[in-house]
């Protein structure tokens, strides 16, 4: 049987109440995004300092290992601790990291918010990925992106912060936001890890999909509910990413790393984020707002529905 990695779960308030003065001058409180740095130890060696909101410390750390390319998937874990009193989080992994020294030592700097940097290794393995034959309707589309709409979040109370979400065709798995969109993938891809594994509780994929998001209150640290894995390892194939941020290369490396072949995002794409979704066949959807949207590659994973096919292309600014 597969080992479970050891996963605290630490929480933390994820806004905070400001003063603040209008144009008028009028004084007013004004909910903020909290942001707060989580300094990464791995196997007591200092690797990383992440800048996040703080939900879901634990799987945005695993998503970020293994986005990185550091530690192949979450069985090769031990354990996570996050302590937010001392903003730390202690990874121990069952075998080390190999070669950790030379696949840390080169950094690309992206265009990223609240992270914005990839090693090496994710760099040079990308062309080896291979997309599962995912395919998206129009009005899985349609759909998704009134689900975005619908959904409580930080964004709406307090602003200034990026959602990320993972759907199966229209049905939402899960929703995660952060200061920067990177973050919230890779907490996306830590929990995907946590699910590759199997386990015996399907229902907590129900209870994970309505958790209510914490927004005051004090600090709070207790070990993982036992009930965190799917019955059955997660079936990649169907998978559908959706984000309010920019498409950019290292969003869509993500992305296929993670083995979604469809994303979609409010906004735009970059020429680095377009040549690589081309490159890999990915279908990358963006300016998806109420019904309409733009196909920038991979439109042979995409089914319009007859009607829409005959309306003129309009294309956004």
């Amino acid at each position: 049987m597969t080992a479970i990695p050891y996963l605290t779960e630490a929480r933390a308030p994820l806004t905070h109440r400001i003063e603040v003065v209008n144009q008028h001058g009028e004084r007013q409180s004004l909910d903020i995004p909290a942001e707060r740095p989580l300094t990464v130890y791995v196997d007591k060696r200092e690797l990383v300092t992440l800048m996040t909101l703080g939900e879901r410390p634990e799987w945005l750390v695993l998503g970020y290992l293994i986005n990185q390319r550091l530690v192949p998937d979450a069985a090769a874990i031990a354990s996570i601790t996050v302590d937010w009193e001392v903003g730390a989080a202690a990874v121990k992994t069952r075998a080390g990291i190999v070669d950790v020294e030379a696949k840390t030592a080169k950094r690309v700097v992206t265009t990223g918010c609240g992270q914005g940097s990839l090693f090496g290794e994710v760099m040079a393995h990308i062309e080896g990925i291979a997309l599962p034959p995912t395919v998206v309707t129009q009005a899985q589309v349609h759909a998704i992106v009134n689900t975005i709409r619908l959904q409580d979040s930080t964004y709406k109370s307090a602003g200034s912060v990026h959602g990320c979400a993972l759907f199966r065709g229209s049905e939402r798995l899960l929703f995660v936001e952060d200061v920067g969109r990177h973050n919230a993938i890779d907490t996306i891809a830590g929990w995907m890890a946590l699910q590759a594994l199997g386990g015996g509780a399907a229902e907590r994929f129900a209870q994970v999909k309505e958790e209510p998001v914490q927004r005051a209150g004090d600090t709070e640290q207790s070990a993982l509910p036992p009930r965190l894995l799917a019955a059955e390892p997660l079936d990649v194939n169907g998978l559908i990413f959706y984000t309010t941020g920019r498409l950019t290369s290292e969003m869509v490396m993500k992305a296929a790393q993670m083995g979604v072949a469809v994303v979609i995002s409010r906004s735009g794409m970059t020429q680095m984020g377009h040549a690589v979704a081309t490159d890999l066949g990915l279908c990358a959807i963006g300016r998806a707002l109420n019904t309409r949207f733009l196909c920038f590659s991979g439109a042979h994973r995409l089914q319009l529905e007859p009607a829409s096919q005959a309306e003129p292309a309009e294309v956004g600014v």
